[in-house]
């Protein structure tokens, strides 16, 4: 029994079920103990993507996801995911080589302050130091990593307390006797003395404790008193829910229904995509501004007022502003809300349905926004209709929204194509829609698209990528081919960063840096042994499509390249 093998056993007690990987020396013994603990082994092809398959296996799961990489390069490679983690609230354990205790600070190989890099973008970072904390460190990284605003955590795992005892007796040149002199009697001595506080205890007394359910925030009755007084006190309310109210993955149906109950129009925001399904009649896609400038209550569930609301700004001064939220600082971000709420947003919405004694009709409400919805979707259907070079990229959303079924799970990865995407493309239930988050990171969508199949083996898994973003994680389809995970990829090939050439465009009346070819994608996935398809002409789209659903079923992944062209839709849209 070595550390690697105690931090395997941690994980399968805290029924972790795959850990994402690329390998390293440092970390050998951590993945093949987790072989042989029976837990699922995913090489991946760039250390980010390892956290960002872990980040999803989280959000999908609501069980911490798991990723082990190498020292040095190894942890730099993983800092943008790691942070997007963070700012997505995702439950992550990052697992980190670092050379023996002994070199620390000494010029080895890879060695950098890994705590000091790291420590500002997680709830947690800290380093095994003797064989006796490995359990109580692993134990402590998934209540930290769950425990209120869930985060990344960092252990660090020297590379001398995770191979065997005698292994690691014999790299330090102390398990033979010394020559007889003085100077070698004391390096011995103190060898002797390091490697004993690193074994100082029984590998095999170690107990290793079943996990114990995390205490959830508690409901204030006043406080639910209070919503529903101001429910039934306007006439105009609306409802954000964002993807902090899905943290609880257990609970999303049951979330859905009392939103249902509450009978309030709701915009839906991030993993909270789908919860009501696609054509609930409080549910609304379109013209959510112009909602919130008129409305005169406004209850944000689980997220900010950051850039998605306009820092406040896109609320009507005038309205009543209840926020709900985990996070003390989020409540108040930008514009302090008239009734905040720090409480578990899911379970505090179930309270307040279970709590609701009137029936409070908001049907000339629900009309006018109705209307608006319409005729943005006319607007929306207008754009889809005019001529463009290639495919029509709104058009082409249509047929995926039209291909993809029920069960289907969009994951999207990119800018302009995505965005598009976003107004066409609906999940048709809870935790079928992934995207980065609010860091607005390109990158994640191939381990998101393979924690997303691992998970819901029996779903229909379609990554949608811009042709800027799929640069990023291309390679990975060598995983998925490897691995056995099929998906469906769809790359929106405009051959350029569109959504940086609009506004670069516009204002600085220069390209540069913004133009990229329309690359033969599809070839390069053929080449990692996946399935490549291309198409250049909506008419073939609906065949292309088909084929690619039929390549699924056979258990292959596949790629698609589909040239699309510029439209004006969404024109000066930028966010900052």
């Amino acid at each position: 029994m070595n550390g690697g093998n105690l931090i395997a056993e941690t994980l399968k007690k805290k029924d972790v079920k795959y850990l994402f990987t690329l390998c390293g020396g440092h970390i050998s013994p951590i993945i093949v103990g987790a072989k042989k603990s029976g837990i699922k082994i995913i090489d991946v092809r760039h250390e980010a993507t390892a956290v960002f398959a872990a980040d999803a296996m989280a959000r999908f799961t609501g069980i911490p996801g798991v990723a082990a990489v190498t020292a040095g390069p190894g942890i730099t490679n993983t800092i943008t995911a790691v942070k997007n983690a963070q700012m997505a609230e995702s439950s992550v354990i990052l697992l980190g080589g670092a050379v023996a205790t002994i070199l620390k600070g000494k010029g080895a190989l890879q060695d950098i302050e890994q705590i000091d890099l790291i420590k500002s973008i997680v709830k947690w970072a800290t380093s095994i130091e003797q064989d006796c904390d490995i359990v109580p460190i692993m134990e402590e990284a998934f209540d930290v990593a769950q425990s209120g605003i869930p985060g990344p955590v960092f252990i660090e795992c020297p590379i001398d307390l995770i191979y065997n005892e005698s292994l690691v007796r014999e790299w330090y040149n102390i398990a033979q006797p010394q020559k007889d002199t003085i100077k070698h009697k004391i390096m011995g001595w103190y060898l002797r003395r390091h490697v004993d506080k690193l074994f100082a205890c029984s590998t095999e007394k170690v107990e290793v404790h079943d996990g114990e359910e995390i205490k959830p925030f508690l409901i204030n009755n006043e406080d639910i008193e209070k919503v529903l007084t101001q429910i039934n006190n306007f006439k105009k309310p609306i409802l954000v829910v964002g993807s902090q109210a899905m943290i609880k993955v257990e609970e999303v149906n049951h979330l859905s229904e009392a939103i249902k109950n509450l009978g309030i129009p709701v915009f839906l925001v991030g993993m909270a995509r789908g919860l009501l399904g696609k054509e609930h009649a409080l549910y609304f896609h379109h013209k959510r501004s112009t909602a919130l400038k008129e409305a005169d209550l406004v209850i944000l569930v689980g997220m900010p007022q950051d850039f998605r609301l306009n820092y406040g700004r896109s609320i009507n001064p005038k309205a009543f502003l209840i926020s709900i939220n985990r996070s003390s600082e989020e409540l108040e971000k930008n514009r302090k809300p008239d009734l905040a709420i720090q409480a578990d947003s899911s379970l505090f919405l179930q309270a307040l349905s279970e709590a609701k004694n009137f029936e409070k009709n908001f049907g000339d409400w629900i009309v006018i926004l109705k209307e608006r919805e319409k005729l943005r979707m006319n607007e929306i259907k207008q754009f889809e209709n005019e001529d463009s070079e290639y495919i029509n990229p709104l058009k082409l959303c249509a047929e995926i929204e039209k291909f993809s079924d029920d069960k289907s799970i969009i994951v999207v990865d990119g800018g302009d194509f995505i965005a598009t995407a976003s107004y066409i493309v609906r999940p048709n239930g809870p935790l079928r829609w992934i995207d980065a988050g609010p860091f607005g990171t390109l990158g994640a969508g191939a381990g998101f698209a393979l924690s997303a199949k691992l998970s819901h083996p029996n779903s229909e898994v379609w990554l949608i990528y811009g042709d800027g973003a799929a640069g990023y994680s291309i390679a990975e389809f060598d995983t998925m081919v490897r691995h056995n995970i099929p998906i469906i990829g769809i790359i929106g090939n405009d051959a350029g960063w569109t959504q940086i050439t609009r506004d670069q465009v516009k204002y600085l009346n220069d390209d540069i840096g913004t133009t990229l070819r329309y690359s033969d994608y599809h070839l390069v996935a053929k080449g990692y042994g996946a399935e490549g398809l291309f198409v250049n002409d909506y008419s073939n789209v609906p065949d292309v499509l088909i084929e690619a659903k039929k390549l699924l079923k056979e258990g292959k992944p596949v790629l698609i390249n589909a040239l699309i062209g510029k439209t004006r839709f969404r024109e000066g849209s930028i966010s900052m």
